[in-house]
């Protein structure tokens, strides 16, 4: 790995034909000039340029080499920008820019990017809560901003959906495409590339000729063609468009000034444009009287097509096949050539992502014509922006044996999951496809790059597949020239090679399955095509499901649930661990022999025999056991096993037995030991408990484990007790809101796109609406209905039938039996939230009512609308007595219609549907490997390289994947956590900060990987001593919790306890003690009264109680937490005995206290300062499925979760008295709070482990 480049001090001397000036910026030798070019370009005061090229010593600059390549350049040197002529293409893209930049772009209806497309809340969250910390009346003690905090109350939905919009400065009236547009031929020859109109605030409209010069106010009209430039004194003319603005327009600089001022309020990242990923579109939008979603009259909207792709559109069209496979054959010898190759990389597969997911929506909403329109429509093929598009649907039968359609759908999803598989292993000579798969309405849609070739028509006698099966397995074909390279693949995935048999009983020997297929394309290289099959059949699942059919459960949809590559890897990694132990041994063993026998020449030879097999045997062994030659260990799987081959031979069938039992030996791996160890570690709070959908089945893929396992995980978490109640849950709902997807799209396939909405709405009602309307009845336009003539099948589903076709998806895929109240039980928000983000809904921000109590509410509001308050965001009244929330909400329109019946939704709550999008978009070997090398160098003591590989491995972050991509934020929070884990705890703050922001923009604004990313930033921040925003984002945090899980997570103590924490450090002690009593709840709901866990928190409670002059109380809890400490540990154990001697000494001190107590209130406390050291510790939230161990590593050895001081200390506080610092006192050994020493019953806060050993 080499070493980070040093940074470069270049100047830019800017020299257009009116001014010059300098500007200072430091890069890195190993950028590219283009990205010096695009910092140019996006920076305040040169942005008006775009058309340029940069000069150093008088010599123009290459764009696309890199720095250190530049002739003579070094730290100091001055790069000099002029400005080039324009080309009609440039002079497009200038307008387009220009437009950006003062704000003239309108609102967009983009079919791919959604509403609120990549949105951060992040610059939000300080704004709306500053204030909120303000001094009580009667004292000079501030109230914190989770002073009012409910924690069981629900979450306003405003937490996830931005402010308003505020009205921004209105530079220009108007800037479009002039009608004279485009020149004539005459006039081209002459330099002239596009006419503009300009609509100045003043109300003046100009014509502007664009040439290769600049621009310039011409003479031409609406009703006049004259494009030569005006006379004196409106002769304006200048290079840039927005220079040339100014100039024609007195108010145009000033409010273009204040547009910048507003736009620089905002953290660059929430508004940097996206390039190397998709942005995330939230599944709760706005409502359309929201002036975010106002739709404003924008001229050039129709026109932006022209100005991006020309008049022809043909600059848009690239032959993506021949990028992707000259990408690959770049060079990658050296680091740079490495960096260069995976940027680009990067940028074309995000290219193509984009391309092929606007395609298919195309191609799914009937856009695109079909190149074989006689045949079936799940057979038919399109063609669009040199995208060939396919249904994942079985159109010509090829799996037919398989389970049709329903195998279908699951291998396009396999396959793309394959080639991304392939692309990172990037094996030389072996090519792929770009594939995207694309979920919209109902459909699957993959979209590939055009394979050269494969539509060739070969001669007779001749396959249309040089390597595997042809059509189905009853053609198999060879090619020796594809043997090497499928040879390599298949050894790194571990897949044997094995005989398979055609039709005719001919054998073949093929690398790979053989539905993998090898096609030799006409430009010469190797394809490897159809990836559904890289590992083998979960043969234990097929005959389990294969035999429970038709007892209580139906047939399973297909016969394509193979073993995820996870498995495979770590079923791999154990048997070469335990051949490594094995060959140990082995060795062992035999040196013993061969000392026995030699034992009379040892004794001979003295000393000497010492060295051989003396104190330096365990030296000897360390070498051997490195030297261990991994050679011999194979492990290879069959991955056609048990999927219709029939040996012919007993050689071959004992071979194939041979491979059965391989396979079969991965099922049992995963059924004994991956899934209940996972089931272990979550009941031993070793991982973080999942928050959702996602998170939990990210959490399964990254063990290995399939999603159709669902039901056995809730089963035994069942089993496990209330402790696992949460994951139980989890899955259910999982499992509920897959079904209801599965059978969405079932209708939704066969329906015009235009009653998709009525479609959802309908369903969603059956499902979620019936406690306010039983019968509800679906809302179909009867207009549209008429013109399609379609036969709507969804309109015959009610509750009761979808409820049973609830049950039987669940029992059908995941083997598992819903409980018979579990329609009443579930928890409506979470669900249509999991509902929405699995099928693309974005709806309408508002209320919705989910029982009848609700619209009483609603129906009643005016009338009890007096005396009420607010709890996060939601009024209720404020009485005395019982309360009875009222919760304000805006009706459905369907509660306005003249239908009797109330309805939770109608199809105009769903205001869009984005695709969902799967690509096969490699991650960047190199940047992880920079970022292992530092993790190891800090391991190793080695601090200053491991930064700087570290700093080395964010550049090449975001080098090669852009600012705004999942990738890089994940760096930004591991990065974080290591400066925090360093203390350089401003850097940690700032990644941490940045990993919020792109975190929101790429994986979405409630997503679980966003509450994670603000409790480490609030941790952080905290450590900053800026604990009053800490506290803004743990409340924002909790907030976002209620809505993606509901109330009561058990990761949720963690965070209590930290708020506690941050409470107590800003001498609010009555609140930190309710936060406490919170964490203690969920303890005991969780985990029972007489667990360590509850006792710890016990302990903590009184501690705090102490601090809130609440002696009694501190006694109390103290007395529970010693007994629960002696009963479960005993007399002797540690805890017990510190638990004990804190409760001597406040109860001695509480007696006092007592005698004292009139004295006490008439006196003014001297309060200390509590430092870090004598207050409790906060912690990091561990990610989803992270060892807590792993989350809670801290530099320092002492213990961070429970109080450090003395007793003394902490009661001569609690008394009145100064505590000065520990330095100035005489030395006492202090007792030290009770700390669990062992990991599986600390498991519940994460904050008792002592002595943690730093990176």
């Amino acid at each position: 790995m080499a070493m980070p480049s040093n940074p470069l001090q270049v100047s830019s001397m800017i020299t257009p034909t009116a001014m010059k000036r300098t500007q200072t910026r430091e890069v890195s030798s190993n950028e590219q000039v283009q990205d010096l070019r695009q910092s140019i370009v996006e920076t305040p005061g040169t942005f008006q340029y775009t058309c340029f090229h940069l000069e150093h010593n008088g010599e123009r600059i290459n764009d696309f080499v890199e720095l250190s390549e530049v002739k003579s350049l070094q730290a100091g040197s001055e790069l000099t920008l002029l400005e080039d002529p324009y080309t009609e293409k440039e002079a497009r893209m200038h307008v387009t820019r220009v437009r950006e930049l003062i704000g003239a772009v309108g609102d967009r209806s983009d079919h791919l990017q959604g509403i609120c497309a990549g949105l951060s809340l992040h610059d939000n969250i300080i704004v709306a809560s500053d204030g909120q910390t303000t001094p009580h009346t009667n004292g000079n003690a501030k109230s914190s901003i989770l002073a009012d905090y409910d924690i069981e109350a629900p979450s306003a939905l405003q937490t996830i959906l931005p402010p308003p919009q505020e009205n921004f400065p209105k530079t220009l009236k108007s800037l479009t495409v002039s009608p004279w547009n485009p020149p004539p031929y005459h006039l081209r020859q002459k330099g002239h590339l596009l006419y503009l109109q300009v609509t100045t605030n003043e109300g003046e409209q100009h014509q502007i000729t664009s040439t290769v010069g600049g621009f310039f106010v011409n003479k031409s009209s609406n009703n006049k063609f004259d494009p030569s430039p005006r006379p004196a004194p409106k002769n304006h003319c200048a290079h840039s468009l927005l220079s040339l603005l100014s100039l024609i327009s007195p108010s145009f600089e000033t409010a273009f000034v204040s547009l910048q001022d507003i736009n620089n309020k905002k953290d660059l990242l929430t508004t940097f444009p996206f390039s190397n990923s998709l942005p995330a579109n939230p599944w709760l939008v706005p409502s359309l009287s929201s002036t975010i979603n106002q739709h404003f009259p924008d001229p050039t909207r129709s026109q932006e097509a022209y100005l991006l792709g020309g008049a022809d559109g043909m600059e848009s069209l690239r032959d993506w096949n021949e990028e992707f496979q000259t990408t690959r054959e770049l060079p990658r010898e050296s680091v740079p050539e490495r960096m260069f190759r995976e940027r680009l990389t990067s940028k074309l597969f995000a290219d193509f992502n984009e391309a092929a997911a606007r395609g298919a929506v195309l191609v799914a909403r009937g856009e695109v014509p079909p190149l074989n329109p006689t045949e079936a429509a799940d057979a038919q093929i399109f063609v669009y922006n040199n995208i060939f598009f396919s249904l994942g649907a079985d159109g010509v039968q090829i799996f037919a044996n398989e389970g049709g359609d329903e195998a279908a759908r699951v291998a396009v999803g396999k396959d793309v999951m394959g080639v991304r598989t392939v692309n990172q292993l990037d094996i030389p000579g072996l090519f792929t496809a770009g594939t995207v798969v694309v979920d919209y309405l109902g459909k699957r849609i993959v979209g590939q790059s055009i394979v050269p070739g494969i539509f060739k028509q070969r001669e007779p006698g001749e396959h249309q597949i040089d390597y595997g099966a042809v059509e189905g397995i009853d053609v198999v074909t060879e090619n020796e020239a594809f043997v090497p390279v499928f040879e390599k693949l298949s050894k790194a995935l571990h897949v044997k090679k094995h005989a398979v048999w055609d039709k005719e009983g001919k054998k073949h020997d093929l690398e790979g399955s053989v539905q993998t297929k090898g096609l030799l394309g006409t430009d010469g290289r190797k394809y490897v095509l159809d990836l559904f099959r890289t590992t083998p059949l979960d043969v234990v699942w097929s005959e389990e499901v294969a035999s429970s059919a038709g007892v209580e459960h139906d047939d399973y949809p297909h016969r394509m649930a193979i073993l995820r590559q996870e498995l495979i890897e770590s079923y791999w990694r154990t048997k070469m661990q335990q051949f490594v132990r094995e060959t140990l041994e082995r060795r062992k063993s035999e040196n013993q022999k061969d000392s026995n026998l030699d034992s009379p020449d040892q004794t001979i030879n003295g000393d000497s025999s010492l060295v051989k097999n003396g104190a330096p045997k365990e030296e000897n062994n360390t070498i051997e056991q490195e030297r261990v030659d991994l050679s011999d260990f194979n492990l290879a799987l069959n991955s056609d096993v048990c999927s219709g081959q029939i040996p012919p031979t007993n050689e071959d069938k004992e071979d194939y037995a041979r491979d059965e039992a391989d396979v079969r030996a991965v099922c049992d791996y995963l059924r004994s030991k991956i899934i209940p160890e996972l089931i272990q570690d979550l009941y031993e709070g070793d991982v973080g408990f999942p928050m959702d959908g996602r998170s939990l089945s990210q959490l399964l893929h990254k063990r290995g484990v399939n999603v159709k396992y669902l039901g056995k995980i809730a089963q035994l978490a069942k089993e496990k007790g209330r402790r696992l109640d949460v994951v139980a849950e989890i899955a259910s709902q999982e499992m509920v809101t897959r079904a209801f997807k599965h059978i969405s799209n079932r209708y939704l396939r066969r329906i015009p796109v235009v009653l998709a909405t009525s479609c959802i709405s309908h369903l969603l009602n059956c499902l979620l609406g019936t406690q306010v309307n039983a019968r509800p009845q679906p809302q179909v336009d009867d207009e549209m209905k008429s013109i399609y003539g379609a036969s709507l099948s969804f309109e015959k589903v009610d509750p009761k039938s979808l409820r049973l076709e609830i049950e039987r998806e669940v029992q059908t895929r995941y083997r598992y039996v819903l409980p018979s109240e579990w329609q009443s039980s579930i928890k409506h928000m979470q669900v249509l939230r999991e509902i929405c983000l699995k099928q693309g809904l974005q709806m309408e921000a508002k209320e919705f009512l989910f029982n009848k109590d609700e619209t009483v509410a609603v129906n009643d509001h005016s009338s009890s609308s007096n005396g009420t308050s607010t709890t996060n965001g939601i009024p209720h009244e404020d009485s005395k007595k019982k309360k009875k929330k009222h919760i304000e909400r805006t009706p459905s329109p369907a509660l306005n219609s003249d239908d009797s019946a109330h309805l939770t939704f109608s199809p105009d709550d769903i205001l869009n549907i984005i695709p969902i999008v799967k690509d096969a978009a490699p991650r960047s070997a190199l940047a992880e490997e920079a970022l292992e090398a530092g993790r190891l160098s800090l391991a190793q003591n080695q601090r200053q390289l491991g930064q700087e590989l570290i700093l080395e491995s964010l550049s090449l972050h975001e080098q090669i994947y852009g600012i705004l991509h999942p990738e890089v934020a994940k760096v930004y929070h591991q990065l974080s956590m290591l400066y925090y884990q360093t203390d350089e705890k401003d850097a940690a703050v700032e990644l941490a900060r940045k990993a919020v922001i792109v975190t929101e923009r790429t994986l979405g604004v409630d997503s679980h990987d966003a509450i994670l990313a603000y409790l480490n930033l609030s941790l952080f921040e905290h450590a900053t001593n800026n604990t009053e925003k800490a506290l803004k984002y743990v409340r924002h945090a909790l907030d976002l919790w209620k809505i993606v899980y509901g109330t009561n997570h058990p990761d949720t103590i963690t965070t209590m306890n930290n708020a506690a924490v941050m409470l107590q450090n800003l001498k609010l002690y009555a609140d930190s003690r309710k936060w406490f009593e919170h964490s203690l709840t969920i303890c005991e709901s969780m985990y029972g009264r007489q667990s360590v866990n509850t006792a710890t928190i016990l302990f903590q409670l009184a501690q705090a109680l102490a601090l809130d002059h609440d002696p009694k109380g501190a006694v109390a809890r103290m007395r529970e937490a010693y007994n629960i400490f002696h009963a479960e540990l005993g007399a002797t154990d540690r805890n017990t005995k510190e638990a004990e001697s804190w409760l001597e000494q406040l109860t001695q001190n509480a007696v006092s206290i007592a005698k004292h107590a009139k004295d006490v209130q008439n006196r003014r406390f001297r309060r200390v300062q509590l430092t870090p050291r004598v207050t409790l510790g906060t912690r990091p939230q561990p990610q989803v499925g992270q060892s807590a161990d792993i989350a809670a590593t801290r530099p320092d050895a002492r213990s961070i979760g429970l109080d450090s001081r003395s007793i003394d200390e902490l009661l001569k506080f609690i008394e009145g008295g100064e505590t000065g610092s520990p330095q100035s006192k005489k030395k006492r050994t202090p007792t030290r709070n009770p700390k669990l020493r062992h990991a599986r019953q600390t498991s519940l806060s994460q904050q008792k482990k002592e002595n943690q050993s730093s990176l």
